[in-house]
């Protein structure tokens, strides 16, 4: 598996998107900072900018560039199937924020979520994989179907036993902006 991971991280680092698996889904990545892989993602899930995106991080560290403060009710969560909506650090480009004026991040607690982070050495995007509107893929083979020549690499791997996609929750206000 260490031979895929590394093929997946390259991918990644050179501009690429992968597909890879979430704790409830296979997710759709790329590096965040890089505007043209980020536009292309969102090019193949036909997703307008104005929506945002999810970062995933192996560890806390890995979100510094983007967060300046963590509240400890969300490190709290963490590991685990919790995104947080947080105050991004200046400069975070739009392109990952979208309309939006906090930021989504998550630490994983999916193994290989979390192992695909630590061997590219940065959080990436993960938003899950699918078109708009359509129902996300939840196994290896339809995902390399639904997306072959669309993306440049998918991650083998097995989806969490998640039974809905995160909750997504806002940590300035409370309030619970998708349910789990």
């Amino acid at each position: 598996m260490s031979g895929e991971l590394s093929r997946a991280a390259s991918v990644i680092r050179r501009g690429g998107v992968v597909a890879y698996a979430t704790e409830y889904c296979f997710g759709l990545g790329c590096d965040p900072m890089n505007r043209p892989a980020v536009l292309r993602l969102l090019r193949i899930k036909r997703r307008p900018t104005q929506k945002g995106l999810i970062l995933i991080a192996a560890n806390v560290g890995q979100l510094a560039p983007y967060v300046d403060e963590i509240p400890a009710a969300v490190l709290a969560t963490w590991p685990g199937p919790h995104t947080w909506l947080l105050e991004p650090r200046d400069g975070v480009p739009g392109w990952i924020t979208g309309e939006h004026a906090r930021i989504a991040v998550r630490v994983t607690a999916h193994a290989q979520a979390a192992a695909l982070c630590k061997t590219v050495g940065m959080a990436i995007v993960s938003t899950s994989a699918n078109r708009a509107g359509a129902e996300p893929t939840r196994r290896f083979r339809d995902t390399v179907h639904r997306f072959h020549g669309q993306v440049d690499y998918v991650l083998p791997g097995r989806v969490g036993d998640a039974p809905a996609p995160t909750p997504i929750r806002d940590a300035v206000t409370g309030e619970l902006i998708r349910t789990g």
